[in-house]
């Protein structure tokens, strides 16, 4: 029982390599990921990221920085350098045989790569909307590798000498470095807000958040849910509320409501199979919840989103 793997899979969030960049002083790349999220790694050199409304921020190698909305964004050798577009630097630049863009130029070299992630947006918000708008991870200056930079260097060791499965090798690589970057967010102190994601982090809230996406079809009463987790269920309802934002039941319904409305996008099944593999007896109770909560009936946003 994984709550994250769960809606990093309802999400279906994928990621994809766009480029390995070796750029010389002076450069500047702008890059717009309204549809997905944008995440690059620097490898060598130091470099700066701007985005609207921010000062800089300075880029040393190791670091990483996720842009989980897709904030337009450069990655620049000076903080007030000039910025062309990817998709033009992209055509004009000719690749080595490794693959890497090139950007010539008399000064200092910065090594980065940059991936894109995209993701149902639909449903991706439950992860994506707590986290902020630019998520840079720095390196660890202790010298100690943690699983974030060890990833990395796996993923620029199948880069750098591809074998037989290579692709597949990176492109699974890239997801799991998704994950560590989150985890990585969760690790700090950074999740004060109250949200599923910070829920994550206690033991006994992580346990009910867990059966709860495990077994949605379940007839769950907070009563029950605080016996499987061996707890009162004044504890339970307290300290789920603290952490998570809302009750128990409330949280239930919302992810009972995105499983059902993956099901109405991806299949044919009808609304009576749904609404029991979500917990609900009859269609008419499962489309008056699912009005409620997602604004529109459930055959309307299946006609919608075909």
């Amino acid at each position: 029982m994984d709550p994250l793997a769960d809606v990093l899979d309802i999400s279906h969030v994928g990621g994809a390599l766009m480029a390995r960049v070796r750029a010389h002083e002076p450069w500047g790349i702008e890059l717009d990921g309204a549809n997905g999220a944008g995440f690059h790694a620097i490898t060598a050199g130091v470099c700066w990221l701007r985005t609207e409304g921010a000062p800089p921020r300075r880029l040393m190698p190791g670091d990483v920085v996720l842009l989980p909305t897709g904030l337009t964004h450069a990655l620049v050798s000076d903080p007030d350098g000039h910025a062309e577009r990817f998709e033009r630097i992209a055509g004009d630049q000719p690749c080595t045989q490794g693959g890497d863009i090139v950007l010539p130029g008399p000064g200092a070299c910065t090594r980065f790569l940059c991936v894109s992630y995209e993701y149902d947006h639909d449903v991706a918000h439950r992860l994506l909307s707590l986290l902020p708008p630019v998520l840079h991870i720095a390196a660890d200056g202790t010298g100690d590798a943690t699983p974030l930079q060890r990833t990395l260097r796996v993923l620029a060791d199948e880069l750098g000498e591809p074998t037989p499965g290579s692709r597949a090798v990176v492109d699974r690589l890239i997801d799991v470095i998704f994950v560590h970057v989150v985890r990585a967010w969760l690790d700090g102190e950074n999740a004060t807000d109250a949200s599923w994601l910070r829920g994550l982090r206690d033991p006994m809230v992580a346990r009910a958040i867990a059966l709860l996406h495990d077994r949605p079809d379940v007839p769950w009463t907070v009563e029950r849910l605080a016996r499987e987790v061996d707890v009162s269920r004044a504890t339970l309802a307290r300290r789920f509320t603290e952490l998570v934002g809302e009750p128990p039941l409330s949280y239930l319904t919302r992810w009972r409501m995105d499983l059902a409305a993956r099901r109405l996008r991806e299949t044919a099944d009808p609304l009576e199979a749904i609404a029991g593999t979500v917990g609900y007896t009859s269609e008419f109770a499962f489309s008056r919840a699912f009005s409620r909560v997602r604004g529109e009936s459930p055959g309307r946003y299946r006609r919608l989103a075909r």
